[in-house]
Order: C-alpha cells, then structure tokens, then sequence
C-alpha cells in the first residue's frame, strides 16, 4: 500500500464510502480504485486527484497533503545515480537490496532522518 492508498482508504472509511460507490462517483472503475489503494497502480493524475478532493470536500492544507502524497506514491521507483557520488549510488543499492527487510520503526526513522538533512541549511 502507498501513503497515497493509506490515506485515500482512511478518508472512504471515516465517511463509510464504498469503493464502488465513490468509483462511480469520480469516473473510474472500482478495481481500479482497488488497486490505487493497494500501490497496484502508479500515482495519480491530477485530474484524478482533484476529483478526490471535491469528492471529499477537502480543502486547504488536507488537500495539498493528499496532493504531496500522491506525488510521493509510486510503488515502483527508479533512481539515477550517475554522476553522483559513490556514497549516493551505495545508499540507493542499500535500499533497493533491502528495503523489504526493515520495520516500520526503522523505517519512519530513516525518512525522517533523510528529511532533517534536507531541510538543514547549508
């Protein structure tokens, strides 16, 4: 599951929406919401996420969250490390190898960790 799927799930739970209901509703089939909510399926469209947003009456920063978490979904991802370092293209493989390995502790732990650096100045 993506954050983007968790969160989607969440939101048709809290309002005791059907899968097939909101489907229907937004224009799309219910196995593909099925599989939207499970990461079978890439990112949304913006489109897409738009129609959730009005489906579900979110505004302001609950809309941009759903926002940055279907930008943060893709249940398949690539990365390029030429021309970066070789500590980068070691991290990258470190992950790839062994992602499935860790925890959601270790996990949320890691994220933040990499988030901290990012937002440190420099």
């Amino acid at each position: 599951m993506t954050p983007f799927g968790e969160r989607l799930r969440v939101l048709r739970n809290e309002r005791g929406v059907s899968q097939k209901d909101m489907a229907k509703a937004i224009g799309v089939s219910a196995a593909y919401l099925s599989a939207l909510e499970h990461g079978r399926r890439g990112a949304p469209s913006w489109t897409l996420i738009q129609k959730i947003i009005g489906y579900f009456n979110i505004i302001w920063d609950d809309a941009e969250e759903l926002a940055r978490l279907a930008e943060t979904s893709h249940p398949r991802v690539k990365l390029d490390t030429s021309g970066l370092s070789p500590a980068a293209t070691e991290l990258a493989n470190l992950l790839a190898d062994n992602i499935e390995k860790l925890d959601e502790v270790e996990l949320r732990r890691i994220i933040a960790s990499i988030r901290a650096a990012l937002n440190r100045p420099k």
